[in-house]
Formats: structure tokens, C-alpha cells, sequence
């Protein structure tokens, strides 16, 4: 049995390393070769790549993105917990129903959905109309191309990506342990606040987590969104593979970002690792 379960793996081992740890390594042996002078890759190993990301200009790029990753992943948390929590107090025949509307987006093209908000914040847009149209303005309000559509694309193509494994950790929660807390005379709120967050922070920190690293590589919501007034690190490295054709340049950026995430899901998994030893000390 145990031979066969391996059998059945191999089909997805060979899906990952053909179209993830291949392109993952060829990225590695770009971080590390050169530029030509006519954009031609030149594979002489050197570490100029990842010293020009401690150049000013990409440093405050990539600080400033590092805001933008945590704002987006704070008002995602912020709503997807509520969100999460309600799907699984509902009665469970609505539950399902709950979880297709959170997943409903991804059926659509993100492409489209993104444009969609342009249709809505721009200046003859839906907003803008209906605001003139009840008065509240004579003039429409600047509100694409602006940091603040930037953050409410990042928030919107992201929650889902906060909300499933919230309610994941939600709905595997143990029962008799709030019971216990009743029982003992804690209120809805101490409850909540010493038995349901701490058991559902698997859920939290590994949806925290997708959220900050999906927007930290994010390039395509800044670029509709924001237009020229707004380049966030995801946008350097786009450019550099399809504007500037610095390859090299562009994969060292892109491996800084690995190590990011590489450290947040170490950390992820020590604080887990730690947790489950409280539990079993408990």
C-alpha cells in the first residue's frame, strides 16, 4: 500500500519539478550571471545583481512596498476573520453557499476584474456619476491612480486567499473547549478572545502570510490602478525583464523576494511547532 501511495505522488512530484524547481533554478543561475551590453545573458558568476538592490532607489522601493504588503495584509485579516467566523456559524446548508461567493472571483479572469475597477473609480466612472447624480459633488473625485486604489485592488484580489484558511482553522476548532470556558463563566467576548483566536492563529498566520507575499510580488494591480505615480517592487521586476531586458538583474530581485517568504514560513512553521508543544503540555 505504502509503495503504491508513492506511485500515486509521482505524477505531481514531476508536474512541480518541471514547471517549478526547473524555471526556480534557472532563475538562481540568473541572479548570479551578468548583463551584456545589448541585453545578452552572460553566465559568469558574480554578486553585482543582489548589491544593486542596496542601491537608495530600490531600497525605498522595496520599503515602501513592505507598507503597502502589510496594510493590505492587516485590512484583509480585518475583514476575512469576521467573514470567516460568520460562514461558520451559519446554518451549515448555507455554509457551501457562503464559500462560493468567497470563491467566486476566481472564476473570473483577474485581468478583467481588475479593469472592472477602473470602470468603477475613474472619472466618468460608476462612483463618480452616481455622487453627481445626488448632488454630493460638483466635480468628479480623483480616485484611480492613486495609492488608495492600489491598496483597495490588493485588498480585493486578496481576502479570498485570508478567508479559506481562517475558516479552515475555524471549523476544525474544538467545541468542548469553548463549552469548557462557558461552564467556567467566561462571557462571548473572553471566550472568543482566550479560546477561538488562539486556536484559529494556524489559520491566521498562514492567510496573513499568502496575503503579504502575494502583494509583495504584486505588479499587476499597480500597474491599472496606479498608473505612473505608483511602482512597487513587483513592478521593478517586471520591468526588468520585459522593459529593461536585465535579466539577471531582474531574477536577483526576484530571489529576494523568495528569501522573504522562505524566512515568513520558517517562522510560520516555529511558531506552530511551538504552539502544538503548549498544547501537548497542556
Amino acid at each position: 500500500m505504502k509503495n503504491k501511495g508513492k506511485l500515486l505522488a509521482v505524477p505531481g512530484l514531476l508536474w512541480l519539478g518541471i514547471f517549478f524547481v526547473i524555471p526556480l533554478l534557472f532563475v538562481v543561475i540568473l541572479a548570479f550571471s551578468q548583463r551584456g551590453v545589448y541585453g545578452e545573458i552572460i553566465y559568469t558568476f558574480t554578486l553585482e545583481n543582489f548589491s544593486r538592490f542596496f542601491e537608495p532607489l530600490y531600497i525605498q522601493i522595496f520599503f515602501e512596498s513592505l507598507i503597502v504588503a502589510v496594510a493590505t495584509t492587516l485590512i484583509c485579516l480585518l475583514l476575512g476573520y469576521p467573514l470567516a467566523y460568520m460562514i461558520t456559524r451559519v446554518n451549515p446548508k448555507w455554509q457551501n453557499a457562503w464559500l462560493l461567493i468567497v470563491m467566486l472571483p476566481f472564476w473570473i479572469n483577474f485581468l478583467v476584474r481588475s479593469y472592472a475597477w477602473v470602470i468603477i473609480l475613474r472619472s466618468q466612472g460608476l462612483v463618480n456619476t452616481f455622487l453627481q447624480s445626488i448632488g454630493l459633488i460638483d466635480q468628479p473625485l480623483t480616485l484611480l491612480y492613486t495609492p488608495g486604489a492600489v491598496l483597495l485592488g490588493m485588498v480585493y484580489a486578496l481576502l479570498p486567499f485570508i478567508i479559506l484558511p481562517i475558516y479552515v482553522s475555524l471549523e476544525q476548532l474544538d467545541r468542548k473547549k469553548l463549552e469548557a470556558a462557558y461552564d467556567l463563566g467566561a462571557s462571548p467576548l473572553k471566550a472568543f478572545w482566550h479560546v477561538t483566536l488562539p486556536l484559529s492563529m494556524p489559520g491566521v498566520i498562514s492567510g496573513s502570510i499568502l496575503v503579504f507575499v502575494s502583494s509583495l510580488g504584486m505588479f499587476v494591480v499597480p500597474d491599472i490602478m496606479g498608473g505612473a505615480k505608483s511602482a512597487l517592487f513587483g513592478n521593478i521586476i517586471q520591468n526588468q525583464f520585459l522593459s529593461a531586458r536585465d535579466w539577471p538583474f531582474g531574477s536577483a530581485l526576484s530571489m529576494v523576494v523568495v528569501l522573504f517568504s522562505i524566512i515568513l514560513i520558517f517562522l510560520y512553521y516555529r511558531a506552530t511547532q511551538s504552539q502544538e508543544k503548549l498544547e501537548g503540555r497542556g
